[in-house]
């Protein structure tokens, strides 16, 4: 087996019929699986989707247990040799998948590799290209200077190693994920692939940009207009540099989960405001 896609769905019926589609088109001669994890959706997923897919394998969960779980579920499963997460809020190019797995045939030091992602404008996603959310880098992107975290100095039409490979579209070697482990259940969504991108960067691997289309129809997959997107994303943010920085000095730490707390805090206070004006 070449290729197994892991997507997981939560109220996102439409989204994921158009995505699904998409794979089809672009999955032509890949030896491939196709897992659908959905998050017990309250929407007419499960009752319809299934049915127009015969050749996607569809796993109801009676619970939402979050992006990373619902993954690890799928993987564990899955029998390729790359593993491929995908959101239910994308379109992938006809030529993609393709061109991305030889890519990474022929870069057996690559780890994972992302693609070139479109807003639903057109536009290009920053997002595409991340660094490793460090202390500094951190700081600088709370302080509004994102250059260091997009990676903006990279071009956008050549492959270029990156440090975070976006969850939206994430290539995995299989090697390197039996290597580094799967994704950490600790974070229910959000945060999950940067924790695996940098795993993977401290295993030995390379992570990699690659520039091929994706269409991404950023945030359909969740609501970030209520307070549990704000408590899920910023309790993400505050779990990363835990894991991975609470080794540091005060001098270095304190401030930044100060700034974590108070960013969140001023989003709290503008859904308020949001939610008093409706």
């Amino acid at each position: 087996m070449k290729l197994s896609i892991v997507i997981v769905s939560y109220n996102v019926r439409r989204y994921l019929d158009q995505c699904l589609e998409s794979v089809k088109k672009a999955i032509v001669d890949i030896d491939t699986e196709t897992f659908v994890v959905d998050n017990a959706s309250s929407d007419d997923t499960m009752a319809v989707l299934p049915q127009n897919y015969s050749w996607v394998k569809f796993v109801a969960n009676d619970e939402n247990v979050g992006f990373a779980r619902a993954n690890n579920q799928a993987i564990r499963q899955s029998k390729g040799d790359y593993v491929l997460l995908l959101n239910p809020d994308t379109t992938v190019g006809e030529h993609t998948l393709r061109d991305a797995l030889k890519f990474m045939d022929e870069h057996p030091e690559a780890g994972g590799a992302g693609v070139m992602m479109h807003n639903e404008d057109g536009t290009l996603a920053p997002e595409s290209r991340r660094a490793i959310p460090t202390p500094w880098v951190s700081a600088l992107k709370m302080l509004g200077f994102t250059k260091r975290y997009y990676m903006t100095h990279l071009p956008w039409d050549e492959p270029n190693q990156i440090e975070v490979i976006s969850g939206a579209f994430c290539l995995l070697r299989r090697k390197a994920l039996d290597e580094v482990g799967l994704l950490d259940e600790d974070f229910f969504m959000y945060g999950e692939d940067i924790d695996l991108s940098y795993r993977l960067l401290k295993g030995g691997w390379q992570n990699w940009y690659l520039p091929l289309p994706i269409t991404h129809f950023k945030g359909k997959s969740t609501r970030k207009t209520d307070y549990r997107y704000v408590h899920v994303f910023y309790q993400a943010m505050l779990i990363f540099f835990r894991k991975h920085y609470n080794h540091l000095s005060l001098f270095y730490t304190l401030p930044v989960k100060a700034a974590i707390y108070f960013r969140a805090f001023i989003a709290l206070i503008d859904l308020l405001r949001q939610k008093l004006h409706l």
